[in-house]
């Protein structure tokens, strides 16, 4: 079973923000990070779920029973019941659904905030590499 941990990080809601994955399975623990653009808090969270669902497929490791971990209840619950009102979400939701079918189970799964303390690091991370890559662009 692969096990994939998420989370996101934003400075400013909405603000330059990063994405942590953790993808663990047998013989297998990675730690990624990604910087993100101006998000909001909540759509940082989609879209590190996407990244590490599009991260297990391009590594091929997506053919096995999948449990995804996240700390955002928003993304839990858009996700288990497959709806959203909000047209910032949908777009993500939209893309979810079409990773959906690249695993043979995949469950989406949330987890107190403590629980997910490598993801969060992670995506500190990825926050402060998009800071980084902001000063770069926009210097003063």
């Amino acid at each position: 079973m692969l096990k994939i941990y998420v989370d996101a990080a934003t400075k400013g809601n909405p603000g330059i923000s990063g994405a942590g994955v953790q993808l663990i399975g047998e013989q297998l623990y990675q730690q990624l990070n990604y910087p993100l653009p101006e998000l909001t808090n909540h759509q940082a969270e989609f879209a590190a779920l996407i990244l590490g669902l599009e991260e297990a497929i391009t590594q091929e490791i997506n053919q096995q029973n999948t449990m995804v971990y996240t700390d955002s209840k928003i993304v839990a619950q858009t996700i288990d019941k497959d709806y959203t009102g909000n047209s910032l979400f949908l777009p993500y939701l939209v893309r979810i659904r079409e990773l959906y079918s690249f695993f043979p189970l995949l469950v989406i799964q949330w987890i107190p905030e403590k629980q997910n303390k490598g993801a969060d690091n992670l995506a500190r991370q990825g926050l402060q590499k998009a800071l980084k890559l902001a000063k770069k662009n926009n210097p003063p």
